[in-house]
């Protein structure tokens, strides 16, 4: 069916909106955009006449576009190299969406969306619609086609999983800048206790290489084995040069509104270290370094003011 310019302009204000729930759901920026394109063309070969609210036949589509690419991702990700973590998205990235209230920012932190990685399909869709978008059972279960008491006790479940990850503590851009430097200054000291610190004592650290960059296969457990990895990850060495292209400048940011490092080569976003802040420390290091994950990053990068690096790795 041919779009007049009115159903593509309807459309094109439902995308921002579309992509972020997207990004929410499938953990991945490319994903994400597949997904609402393909639901573009469902829109582009519907009877638009015959769709009464057209938000929510978008929603629909969309999420169970997406709960059909959840499955079939569950299955690749079994033969993924390393470990599997979320694409990040530096902070003014549209796609991160709402961020007026807790639960918003929450549902995109870092560390929910890799905790999200736990729920089945189900749960996931009902958290990220209730928490990030604030849709109601009503409309939620018209959307997955189950009952509102269903939807309910899937949210219910959803939670409980992601309450069991420690809980985040929120900050300003200003605090996170400082948590950043002070996290540098400890893995730069060349010493292990400064990172001891500053980390929990059951701190973990992950790296997401996609086998394409070298990363450990299994996390490190504890302040002190992820203060040995740290300080050796930002000890020089021409290996580490040549493997990221040259000596990255280092930065101070925010992904997914977590404090970040971002690492830059010549403009490329080479890495993203996400750090999980909580009352005790840094709960947690997150590191994303496969190149896949990092071409969004990079783009939203070079369109970003971000001043002078802190720091030169390596």
């Amino acid at each position: 069916m041919r779009l007049t310019a009115d159903d593509v302009d309807r459309f094109e204000a439902s995308r921002p909106r579309l992509e972020a729930i997207a990004y929410r759901l499938l953990g991945s920026a490319g994903e994400a955009e597949d997904a609402v394109q393909e639901t573009f063309l469902r829109w582009q070969a519907a009877d638009i006449d015959h769709v009464e609210v057209p938000e929510a036949w978008l929603t629909k589509v969309l999420t169970n576009l997406c709960l059909n690419q959840l499955t079939s991702a569950r299955v690749r990700r079994e033969t993924y190299v390393g470990q599997w973590l979320p694409e990040p998205l530096l902070a003014g990235d549209p796609m991160l969406g709402p961020a007026d209230t807790a639960e918003q920012r929450e549902s995109v932190s870092y560390a929910v969306l890799t905790l999200m990685e736990r729920l089945s399909p189900g749960e996931r869709a009902v958290y990220v619609l209730r928490e990030a978008f604030d849709y109601p059972h009503r409309e939620i279960a018209e959307i997955l086609d189950i009952t509102e008491a269903a939807s309910q006790q899937l949210l219910h479940r959803a939670k409980k999983h992601i309450a069991d990850g420690k809980a985040r503590t929120e900050i300003d851009e200003a605090a996170a800048r400082r948590i950043v430097e002070e996290f540098l200054a400890a893995a730069a000291s060349g010493r292990i206790e400064p990172l001891v610190r500053l980390l929990t004592g059951d701190a973990i650290s992950i790296g997401d290489g996609g086998g394409k960059v070298p990363a450990r296969a299994k996390a490190f457990e504890g302040a002190v084995a992820v203060a040995k990895f740290l300080r050796g990850l930002f000890k020089p060495g021409e290996a580490k040069r040549a493997l990221a292209g040259g000596s990255p400048e280092i930065y101070a940011w925010t992904a997914n509104g977590d404090p970040a490092v971002v690492a830059v080569v010549d403009g490329r976003v080479v890495g993203i270290m996400c750090l999980q802040v909580t009352a005790e420390g840094i709960a947690a290091v997150r590191n994303q370094v496969n190149p896949d994950k990092l071409e969004r990053a990079t783009a939203q990068w070079a369109a970003a003011d971000h001043g002078e690096p802190l720091a030169t790795a390596f």
